[in-house]
């Protein structure tokens, strides 16, 4: 077992752990810590606790220190600074004509590097805008060519739904998303209807599949034969969200009638 803290180093981003050390690390506190990126600052957002090797990606590094307020005067100064780097780099991309849409810029905290996220349809020369954006920063440059999907995270942005995107408030993780678990979700196929603003399937039909799967585990099958206080009749459909069940009903002509779970048997 490896005693860690687990570190967030952007809203909604992934969580790393790394090694307390020595030092005592709350919930909540700032910390420094050495990164594949470099020097870095992050939140902890989960608190010292025991995992097992699986969880833990070896060698596990340690906490260098707890941020003080110097720390935070730097971050807030370098993404000062990343805002006039993205401008510059705006009219670099402009004078090169690059088909290329630049989304956000990032100092690392010791400054050591900058990266420059962008979109583009498809492979980008760069070279030379790279040797340009280094003779103005002096310092490691990186362009980093990312999908759709992250480009909603990092903006963020309001969803179909009328609230701020699960992406860039809270979804640590993306995950495969496919139409079939619209289909299990009884929903409209239409890509408008279940597309996010990165134009890609919504990521809630994936966190919310697992509740549809398990209250369908509960249902009849769409075709089964089932006695209600109505009589007999088919399954025709399910809603598994409202834990009903549309039967044909054998002696009532008609739509088929929406009963609750517990009004319908299977024979």
């Amino acid at each position: 077992m490896y005693n860690v803290v687990g570190v967030r180093f952007k809203k909604a981003g992934k969580i790393y752990y790394f090694d307390p050390d020595l030092h005592q690390i709350d919930k909540d506190q700032h910390v420094i810590v050495e990164t594949a990126r470099g020097i870095e600052y992050g939140k902890v957002v989960v608190g010292q606790k025991q995992v097992g090797e699986s969880d833990v990606v070896l060698p596990l590094k340690k906490v260098i220190r707890v941020a003080n307020e110097a720390d935070a005067s730097m971050v807030s100064e370098n993404r000062a600074a990343a805002k006039n780097a993205f401008g510059i780099c705006l009219d670099k991309i402009r004078d090169h004509q690059l088909r290329m849409k630049l989304v956000d810029v990032e100092f690392t905290f010791d400054r050591n590097k900058i990266i420059f996220y962008f979109t583009a349809e498809g492979r980008v020369d760069f070279r030379e805008l790279v040797k340009d954006l280094a003779s103005v920063f002096r310092t490691r440059i990186e362009l980093r060519q990312i999908g759709v999907r992250d480009e909603a995270k990092m903006l963020g942005g309001i969803g179909p739904c009328g609230r701020v995107l699960c992406c860039s408030s809270w979804l640590g993780d993306f995950e495969p998303v496919s139409i079939k678990m619209a289909k299990d979700q009884n929903l409209s196929l239409n890509p408008t209807k279940i597309s996010g603003l990165c134009g890609r399937l919504m990521c809630c039909l994936k966190f919310e599949h697992d509740n549809y799967e398990s209250a369908r585990e509960e249902m009849p099958s769409v075709g089964k034969i089932v006695v209600t206080s109505l009589g007999e009749g088919k399954v025709t459909g399910i809603n598994a969200n409202g834990k009903s069940v549309f039967v044909s009903l054998f002696d009532i002509p008609g739509k088929p009638k929406e009963m609750p779970l517990e009004d319908v048997v299977v024979k």
